[in-house]
């Protein structure tokens, strides 16, 4: 008991009073890139909503809520960035009950499965309310780095340290949208658009586990409740192998297609690399524009 008590006096002054290059295994950023801390508070004054969205920076900066509107469908979008299947799960169960969404549209970006979650769980931590649901997020992850920010983000939850603080709608070129969307400020891909077709570039999926789990967690969670799930890949930079580096995009979308309603855009959807996204995996406004009107046309065509 005592070691412990140490420890996490430990994290708390090192997290108060130590240099930035100190905390390499401790990271909490408050307000990080995502506009995260407030879609947390925002969140909470929604109550029922048509869609919920979730996922990665694909699903954040993917799937506008004002386009949604268009199409009649009041949403909210929990997308944050690199958002894992183990941090989707922890937002599902915190919010679905109280957003009682009719259905939930999750962006299944592949390299969320491969990763390990360690970047996104330090996000929610440092940006998000501090619960239960947190801790097993941790426990999930068994990592260091989540641990240290858990104790040291608890601490600032706890003596109210954050409550001054305010996040910016504008923060360099994103503009926060009311109901969880990130506008990026309109510009083209400049980077090259060659393709490479190098055999070396090739890679196999190899999800890991506890993220599979996580995501087998998700489907059945939905599915008691008696949401509608829809499974969405959103659109990418083909061009610089960034969807065709993976051998086995047939054995993805035979698993994808296997759990939900599944649409992978980038077999169908036709779009511009270099007019239609600002980098080589995000989509410009345009760009999600397009996206967007193809995702609710395919929506109520399937209906």
């Amino acid at each position: 008991m005592y070691a412990v008590t140490v420890y996490f006096l430990l994290i708390i002054v090192w997290g108060e009073f130590m240099p930035g290059i100190l905390k390499k295994n401790l990271n909490y950023s408050l307000g990080a890139y995502g506009h995260m801390y407030t879609r947390t508070r925002e969140v909470e004054k929604f109550n029922m909503v048509d869609i919920l969205f979730a996922g990665a920076s694909h699903a954040y900066r993917g799937f506008d809520t004002r386009i949604a509107k268009e199409y009649g469908y009041q949403s909210f979008n929990l997308g944050s960035s690199a958002q894992t299947p183990v941090q989707t799960k922890l937002i599902l169960e915190k919010y679905l009950d109280k957003l009682q969404p009719k259905m939930v549209i999750l962006e299944v970006c592949r390299s969320t499965f491969t990763n390990d979650g360690i970047e996104s769980s330090m996000d929610m931590i440092a940006n998000g309310k501090i619960d239960f649901k947190v801790l097993e997020m941790a426990v999930a992850l068994n990592h260091i780095k989540t641990y240290n920010s858990l104790v040291y983000g608890y601490y600032r939850q706890l003596f109210n340290r954050n409550k001054n603080f305010e996040e910016s709608v504008v923060i360099k070129e994103d503009t926060y949208i009311p109901g969880g969307y990130v506008e990026r400020k309109m510009m083209n891909n400049a980077g090259s658009i060659v393709a490479d077709t190098t055999e070396n570039k090739k890679t196999k999926w190899e999800p890991k586990k506890y993220q599979l789990t996580a995501f087998e967690a998700i489907i059945k969670l939905i599915k008691e409740k008696g949401i509608k799930l829809i499974l969405v890949q959103a659109p990418i930079n083909i061009k610089k192998l960034e969807y065709r580096k993976y051998i086995d995009n047939d054995i993805i979308d035979s698993y994808f297609s296997s759990k939900a309603t599944y649409f992978n855009f980038n077999n169908f959807l036709n779009l511009s690399d270099s007019l239609d996204f600002y980098n080589k995996d995000h989509l410009n406004q345009n760009g999600v524009r397009i996206f967007n009107k193809n995702l609710f046309d395919s929506i109520l065509e399937k209906k």
